[in-house]
C-alpha cells in the first residue's frame, strides 16, 4: 500500500515528532497551523468541531488533536481544559491541586479526530492511559509528561520510544491508523 499523506494540524513540533515516530512507514504525516477556535464541552465535541473547522479552512481533510488530563479526585477535571490549566498553574500548581485528596490518580487522553473533507462528519479516535500525579520528574520539554507517572516512570523521564508504546496518543493513532488500513484509503 503506498504512503497516505495527511494533514496533521498543530503548531506543537513536540506532537508532530510523536505522530510521526509513532505512524511511521504507513503515513506521511505533514504539519499544518490553523487556528480555530475552541470551544466548551466535552472532549469528543471539542474535537469534531476543531476538525469540522480545520477541515474547511484547509480545505480538504484535516487531522486535529485535543488533550485531556482527568483528576479522578477533581470528576474529570482540568479535562479538555489542561492547556489554560497547565498555561496558568505549570506542573507544580496542577499537583498542588490535589494536595487535599487521598486520590491522585488521573487518566492522559488523547482525542484524534479526522475530517475527510469540508462538510463531512468526522470520525473519533480516542486512547486513554491510567497514571499517577506526582511532584515533577525529569525534563520539563512537553507539558505535563513530567507529573504523570505511569509505572514507576513519569512520562517525561521515558525514553521517545517508551513513551511512544504506551501512551494516549500513541493509542489513538493506532486505532486511527488501523482505521485508515481497514478502509483501504489511497489518499488522505
Amino acid at each position: 500500500m503506498p504512503r497516505i499523506k495527511l494533514n496533521f494540524i498543530t503548531g506543537n513540533a513536540h506532537k508532530l515528532a510523536e505522530v510521526q515516530a509513532i505512524l511511521g512507514s504507513t503515513v506521511e504525516v505533514k504539519s499544518q497551523t490553523v487556528d480555530v477556535p475552541e470551544i466548551q464541552g466535552p472532549i469528543e465535541d471539542i474535537a469534531k468541531e476543531k476538525a469540522r473547522r480545520a477541515s474547511a479552512a484547509i480545505n480538504g481533510p484535516a487531522l486535529t488533536e485535543d488533550t485531556a488530563l482527568e483528576f479522578h479526585a477533581l470528576n474529570g477535571l482540568p479535562g479538555p481544559y489542561i492547556k489554560e490549566f497547565f498555561n496558568a498553574l505549570g506542573n507544580e500548581g496542577l499537583n498542588r491541586m490535589l494536595d487535599g485528596f487521598n486520590d491522585r490518580t488521573a487518566e492522559s487522553v488523547c482525542t484524534l479526530a479526522f475530517c475527510s473533507k469540508p462538510g463531512a462528519e468526522p470520525i473519533i479516535f480516542q486512547g486513554r492511559t491510567k497514571g499517577v500525579i506526582v511532584r515533577p520528574r525529569g525534563p520539563a520539554n512537553f507539558a505535563y509528561d513530567p507529573i504523570f507517572e505511569v509505572g514507576a516512570k513519569t512520562y517525561a523521564e521515558m525514553e521517545k520510544e517508551e513513551k511512544n508504546r504506551i501512551s494516549d496518543r500513541y493509542k489513538a493513532l493506532v486505532k486511527f491508523q488501523q482505521w485508515l488500513i481497514e478502509n483501504h484509503q489511497q489518499q488522505v
